[in-house]
């Protein structure tokens, strides 16, 4: 599922978080099902309950932070909170610049929206949220990329014209092709990346193996299954 793809190289902290008594949990906020702010502006979703159970199992108090996608590894790293939980992809790439837990997702399919089913995604122009593995994917498919700071963004995108298809997770795009009859999901989809992770800063080991054992309990006990099909994301482990 999502997905950073970095142009820019960034320093680990060398002090790391040194376990602080609250963990701030960094998400994206913009991104259903995975996260989103509800109707009181609280972090919402998959991820929010997911990171209130394993803070849970881990023994740690945590917090939520919100912080735009373009920026949300760097201010990782930065200090401005502990972890990323936000439909982040595992990649080899991210990986050289932070740490990833094990996945809590399978790879999640990415899908294409678009007005019409003969939308051209082969050589057309496909719409795609910057900096993800879906726009590195439409920049080596052949198809014109364009690229938008947020998910709505690209949906407005082919709804004016200006994208043939967006193409992002299918578990994104397919309520917001149920909910407007304007649009329609083709059938081709992708299968990119290696499921999703939480990330942390390199020198945080510790913590990184609180959130594995906690979220390898939630897979041993099937609680994460259950979760995964409460919030209709992917297959199960």
């Amino acid at each position: 599922m999502k997905k950073l793809i970095l142009t820019t190289a960034a320093l680990a902290l060398s002090a790391g978080m040194a376990m602080a008594d609250t963990v701030r949990m960094g998400t994206e906020g913009a991104y259903p099902p995975y996260n989103f702010l509800n109707d009181k502006g609280e972090v919402d979703g998959f991820e929010r309950e997911l990171g209130d159970e394993l803070c849970k199992r881990a023994g740690l108090t945590c917090e939520w932070v919100t912080n735009e996608w373009d920026s949300i590894i760097p201010n990782l790293v930065s200090g401005n909170y502990d972890t990323i939980i936000a439909g982040m992809s595992i990649t080899a790439e991210r990986d050289e610049v932070i740490d990833f837990t094990q996945n809590y997702t399978q790879p999640d399919p990415s899908a294409y929206l678009a007005l019409s089913k003969d939308a051209d995604i082969m050589g057309g122009v496909v719409a795609a949220q910057t900096n993800t593995i879906q726009a590195a994917f439409i920049a080596e498919s052949g198809a014109t990329l364009v690229e938008f700071a947020t998910p709505e963004e690209t949906i407005a995108a082919v709804r004016n014209g200006e994208a043939d298809a967006v193409l992002a997770d299918d578990a994104y795009l397919r309520p917001i092709a149920d909910e407007n009859a304007d649009l329609m999901m083709l059938d081709k989809q992708e299968l990119i990346g290696g499921g999703v992770g939480m990330g942390l800063r390199e020198s945080d080991a510790e913590l990184k193996g609180k959130f594995d054992a906690a979220i390898q309990s939630m897979k041993d006990d099937g609680s994460l299954n259950a979760l995964l099909a409460k919030w209709e994301i992917g297959p199960g482990f």
